[in-house]
């Protein structure tokens, strides 16, 4: 016995009942960074240069050292940032995909109606989101502060609601 095979839907896809991205925050700019190492090459260049006319010329090697591996740092620091976390709500679906500073691309799917927001709310800058449906957890925003991470579980949680009312 054959089975007929489903036809995709043309109808426009319903939009995102909750479409967030989440990113590390960083406080220095791309130019502040340029001016901040700037200044520090230039502090670090100009007390190399009194070191070595005093005769303490080893001394301009630590300090080039110095700017290398605070530049070497800042550096780390941007790269990190580039890990951001996207969720999207639909009546259907709660995906979680989450790239990585090196590309690496992961994905959560989880279906509303079961989906568990967890917050301990008492842990302050230790507390974690968790969501959690049939054995399987997603830890979110790591890098955001308590706060935001308070603020999201209650975006969350309020987002789900409805579908978890049944409307």
């Amino acid at each position: 016995m054959s089975h007929p095979q489903e036809q995709p839907s043309l109808a426009p896809t319903a939009p995102p009942l909750l479409d967030v991205v989440l990113y590390p925050h960083r406080s220095l700019s791309p130019t502040g960074f340029g001016i901040l190492m700037g200044c520090v090459a230039a502090v670090s260049f100009a007390a190399g240069l009194l070191f070595f006319l005093a005769g303490a010329w080893p001394v301009v090697g630590f300090l080039g050292l110095d700017v290398l591996l605070i530049y070497g740092a800042f550096k780390l620091s941007y790269r990190a940032a580039r890990l951001t976390e996207t969720i999207a709500l639909t009546e259907q679906e709660l995906l979680v995909r989450r790239v990585s500073p090196r590309g690496r691309v992961r994905t959560w799917t989880f279906q509303p109606f079961w989906v568990r927001v967890a917050l301990d709310e008492d842990a302050g800058r230790d507390s974690r989101l968790v969501l959690s449906s049939h054995g399987r957890h997603v830890e979110l925003g790591d890098f955001l502060m308590h706060d935001e991470r308070v603020a999201l579980a209650k975006e969350l949680r309020g987002a789900l609601a409805p579908l978890k009312a049944g409307g």
